[in-house]
């Protein structure tokens, strides 16, 4: 190296990092910029995220029901220990089916991805089991499941679903992005009564707002909508709306 050169003494720079310690303004002035770094890092991608999340067929705003139950599910804590995220490695889709994809979430706030797993992966748990077999694993996880440490949601059966605030629940969605018109909106109430009744003779409107909507009694031993009947509603749909194979040709074409 010639005796001209010149090499920047990094460490002494390091080394004087007590003057930010002992003056508060500069501090607390530091900690500003780095905040405001991190926080432009992670909040001007949301201005992005709809050139972001790839379109893809089937995808639909939950049924008032299904809301309903996706907010149950997120009260009870059952994200704890259930993620709803298959990674593309080959012992999850063998184990689990499709892997995730970024548009099945794209109606969710918060969504449910994650890597926190007690219990198995709920991506694609939508139709796996009869509704007899949920309300049974809700009631007593262990009638059938009998190595399961899920505690009983018996509760869930007994309590009559409360819709009081379930329009304002779709308002709030509207203000974030999910495309609820104001019809979707008015007949909450009256659409959760519908999905409970496939006899209903509004069924087929219904159906025509809410493709792939399931109709039918979820929890057949109760009269009333329990909060059990909008749990296993929304626990039904997951992972059923998407065409899979559809979508593979789709992105092998590509």
């Amino acid at each position: 190296m010639s005796s001209g050169s010149h090499t920047p003494n990094t460490a002494g720079l390091f080394a004087k990092h007590h003057i930010l310690e002992k003056n508060p303004i500069l501090l607390a002035i530091g900690i500003l910029i780095v905040v405001a770094i991190g926080g432009i890092v992670q909040i001007v991608p949301l201005f992005y995220l709809q050139s972001t999340v790839e379109k893809v067929d089937g995808m639909r705003p939950y049924t008032p029901l299904e809301l309903a139950g996706r907010n149950i599910f997120v009260r009870e804590g059952c994200y704890v220990c259930h993620s709803q995220m298959i990674r593309s490695l080959r012992d999850e889709v063998e184990r689990y089916g499709h892997y995730s994809l970024a548009a099945e979430s794209m109606y969710d706030h918060p969504f449910q991805w994650g890597s926190k797993r007690n219990g198995p992966d709920l991506a694609r748990v939508g139709l796996k089991y009869t509704d007899t077999w949920q309300v049974a694993h809700l009631k007593d996880p262990r009638s059938v499941v009998p190595q399961s440490i899920m505690p009983s949601y018996a509760f869930l059966a007994a309590t009559p679903l409360d819709t009081r605030e379930l329009a304002l629940t779709m308002k709030a969605n509207q203000v974030v992005g999910v495309p609820y018109t104001e019809e979707d909106v008015a007949k909450a109430v009256d659409d959760i009564k519908v999905q409970v009744n496939p006899d209903s003779p509004d069924a087929a409107a219904f159906q025509q707002r809410y493709p792939k909507a399931q109709l039918r009694k979820f929890d057949a031993e109760t009269a009333d909508v329990t909060e059990a009947d909008a749990l296993v509603a929304y626990l039904q749909m997951l992972g059923t709306l998407v065409d899979f194979k559809l979508y593979d040709d789709k992105a092998n074409l590509r």
